[in-house]
């Protein structure tokens, strides 16, 4: 019986009759021995990865032809410990000590380092090493594959490149999402709030600031400056959005009724109370109240709202229980109170209770840049309600609006438009010039002085008939004429007054 070993540890087993053949059957043996050497080295050389052993304490024995062609290393350069001579120096300590460590455990290792080619060049392999162990447990030899993944990497660092770029866009349209919104916000919360003078951004800066608040915020203007709006917008922004807005014009409620309607009042309390009835406070609960024209009130109703205000309390009209109340108040008024203060008919102690944090609107004359935009605000408003398709507005027109005063300010435009979109039949806005006169109902700024007031309503008149005369002074038809005045003395006024009577003539 013959034991025949090969290269990996097979057994062959061959039987002989007599002692002469045993040549013939060793030489048999060791044929096919190095036919399945051949035939291994084969398909190792074919298998898309560089093979390499090592003895049980780690220095290589073998390693396949490919790879020392590869590296451009002869067989005894590469074997031992000679390897690490290729090992980028950045790579060599820690490939090193990990080679170790699995000689120490016995333990499979697999890690990524950069080897020197033969053109001097580092490229990225992949390297897999396990151990193989006889019947005792014992390594007899170290199995290793080596693959070039550099192709690999550069993908995987593209690809790292591309998920970095895509966080940093992430990131970014995130912010650019929190501003969005915030934006949206600002829009829906001063919706109706048209315009971007200095101004006004000031005071909408003022209302982002004091809406998150439960602060009594006071609003001070001329009429039609948009006040109102701005009391919606604070409670819309507030944390009080989700309960009730109510508003009171305590200008429009006659004296005797006003603290009813505020505070309500028990069946009973005066001619006229069947029932008992809940105050305007009480249906804000939770919520905003907004005091239009406070100015207005009486003064023994001013006594009752400052305990409101002191106190978080009131009593109905005719009642005698006391009711805790959670109201947030915006008070608002177009008269200068400190008149009213000094007058004895506004409470000095309620206007230091409102003022917390007071609130200037501007009047349109101070933001007529904001003109342009409110105009083609309030025309598409208009109409897209009338059915109407009004492409462009007159130069000429956007010329007279904004050389206007407007002391019906914001309001005034509004109805302006209104009123010339509703006469508009064609795809062009333009406005009647004769239109731009204060009527018998509009007031000057009560803080105008009266010499100023003059002025405004000589430059109004003015205009007004230089809008109607076309930009014509002299003649029959002309301004001057019109207004019941010499030719030299009209053009004396539109010099001194600063008046282009070029925008007034027909294009």
């Amino acid at each position: 019986m013959l034991l025949a070993k090969g290269i990996f540890g097979g057994k062959y087993l061959y039987t002989v009759d007599t002692m002469e053949n045993t040549s013939l059957v060793t030489i048999e043996a060791e044929d096919r021995i190095r036919h399945h050497e051949d035939e291994l080295r084969a398909i190792i050389e074919t298998i898309p990865a560089f093979i390499a052993t090592a003895l049980p304490d780690g220095s290589v024995d073998f390693v396949t032809p490919s790879w020392l062609h590869y590296m451009g290393l002869s067989r005894e350069q590469w074997l031992n410990w000679g390897w690490m001579t290729v090992v980028h120096p950045e790579d060599l300590a820690r490939v090193v000590g990990k080679w170790r460590t699995a000689l120490a455990d016995g333990e499979p290792v697999e890690q990524t380092l950069r080897v020197r080619q033969a053109n001097g060049e580092y490229r990225w392999i992949l390297g897999r090493t396990v151990p193989l162990r006889d019947e005792q447990g014992n390594i007899v030899k170290w199995y290793g594959t080596l693959v070039d993944i550099e192709d690999m990497k550069h993908t995987e660092d593209r690809l790292r490149r591309t998920l970095d770029s895509v966080k940093k866009l992430r990131d970014r349209l995130y912010k650019e999402n929190i501003s969005l919104r915030e934006e949206i916000s600002k829009v829906s919360m001063f919706e109706e709030i048209v315009g971007a003078s200095p101004v006004l951004k000031a005071v909408l800066a003022h209302v982002t600031k004091v809406a998150p608040t439960d602060s009594t915020v006071f609003i001070t203007g001329e009429t039609g400056t948009g006040k109102e709006l701005v009391a919606r917008a604070i409670h819309k922004r507030s944390r009080r959005a989700s309960r009730a807005f109510v508003s009171i014009n305590c200008a429009a409620i006659p004296a005797s009724l006003i603290a009813s309607e505020l505070f309500g009042h028990e069946k009973g309390a005066f001619t006229g109370a069947h029932q008992r009835r809940l105050g305007r406070f009480e249906l804000a609960e939770g919520g905003t109240i907004f005091l239009d024209e406070i100015g207005e009130l009486p003064l023994e109703t001013q006594a009752v709202l400052l305990r409101v205000l002191q106190e978080n309390e009131l009593e109905r009209v005719g009642g005698h229980k006391t009711i805790r109340t959670n109201v947030r108040v915006i008070a608002a008024t177009n008269r200068d109170l400190s008149d009213a203060i000094t007058g004895g008919t506004f409470r000095i102690d309620l206007f230091y209770r409102l003022n917390v944090f007071p609130i200037h609107m501007p009047s349109l004359r101070e933001r007529k840049e904001d003109i342009p935009m409110l105009v083609e605000y309030f025309v598409d408003r208009y109409a897209s309600k009338l059915g109407k398709k009004i492409r462009n507005t007159g130069k000429k027109s956007l010329e007279l609006l904004r050389a206007y005063h407007w002391p019906g300010n914001i309001r005034e435009l509004q109805n302006v438009i209104e009123r010339s979109v509703i006469l508009c039949d064609s795809g062009d806005f333009a406005v009647d010039g004769s239109w731009l006169i204060p009527g018998p109902g509009q007031t000057q700024p009560a803080n105008m002085r009266f010499a100023d007031k003059l002025v405004t309503q000589e430059k109004g008149l003015i205009e007004a008939a230089l809008a109607e005369c076309r930009g014509r002074v002299s003649g029959p038809l002309g301004a001057a004429a019109k207004l019941g005045i010499p030719p030299s003395t009209l053009e004396s006024k539109i010099k001194s007054l600063n008046i282009s009577k070029h925008l007034f003539k027909a294009p």
